[in-house]
């Protein structure tokens, strides 16, 4: 730090993590390293969490509210990924720094419009309704146990070979759900996945007659098998899903 120094800024790994022979200070230590020195804090919590989710298996992620209890004069997180709102950026923090932000030029050109803040508003009242594992679809699909993705999985497929041609196999096969989208990139939940294979097509090619399908359905190959995981599909959307299998099977 040197006489130009005005803040100290700490980014939150969000998609990547380091890992070995390294240390890295608690933000409680750093937010009183910054406060001893007349210095703002600043976290970039990345994702973000408003609740703890390691109960179901994502840890690492900073909970919002944590921050700001060790400290921290701002924090920014994500309005999407997993608080599972709109795409947005969202500022909390101390009142005083936060208007100061408010009156900046820079505020009228970035604010969110306001259909984006009504989603957003939606969102966080599920949060303050102790809703959010229910009615929010990222912590709802994040909340569900493997045990629960097995039953529905295997009742889809037990469904589908009823209807379907001797033309594709279909299996169901333990496996794991990464969360990803710039949130918990070493975090996997316990999943069951169809695998599928087709006598008369690679599994490029049924990969592909899949996405194009309508709607598009995305699935991922491994070992010359395509998978999908239900763990993000609805149960209102299976039929979706099992119509694009049966039009691909032929």
């Amino acid at each position: 730090m040197s006489e130009k120094t005005r803040l100290i800024m700490r980014v939150h790994t969000s998609n990547y993590r380091v890992v070995g022979f390294t240390k890295t200070p608690r933000l409680g230590e750093l937010a009183d390293l910054a406060h001893k020195a007349g210095l703002l804090i600043y976290e970039d919590a990345g994702s973000g969490a408003l609740v703890d989710l390691s109960n179901c298996g994502i840890t690492g992620e900073p909970v919002i509210r944590e921050s700001i209890g060790e400290g921290v004069d701002v924090v920014s997180f994500s309005g999407d990924k997993l608080l599972g709102g709109p795409q947005a950026g969202l500022l909390v923090g101390r009142a005083a720094v936060i208007e100061q932000m408010r009156r900046h030029p820079l505020y009228r050109a970035l604010r969110a419009d306001k259909l984006r803040i009504a989603a957003l508003e939606a969102t966080l009242d599920t949060y303050a309704r102790g809703a959010s594992a229910l009615e929010v679809p990222t912590q709802r699909f994040i909340a569900l146990s493997s045990a629960e993705i097995k039953a529905r999985t295997e009742r889809f497929v037990e469904r589908l070979r009823r209807r379907i041609n001797s033309g594709i196999q279909l299996e169901v096969i333990e496996g794991e759900s990464a969360v990803g989208g710039g949130a918990a990139p070493t975090a996997h939940l316990r999943t069951s996945l169809i695998s599928l294979t087709h006598g008369n097509l690679t599994a490029n090619q049924l990969e592909a007659a899949l996405r194009l399908s309508t709607p598009p359905l995305i699935t991922r190959i491994v070992d010359d098998c395509v998978l999908i995981d239900l763990r993000t599909v609805t149960e209102a959307e299976e039929s979706e899903v099992e119509q694009a299998i049966l039009e691909v099977a032929g």
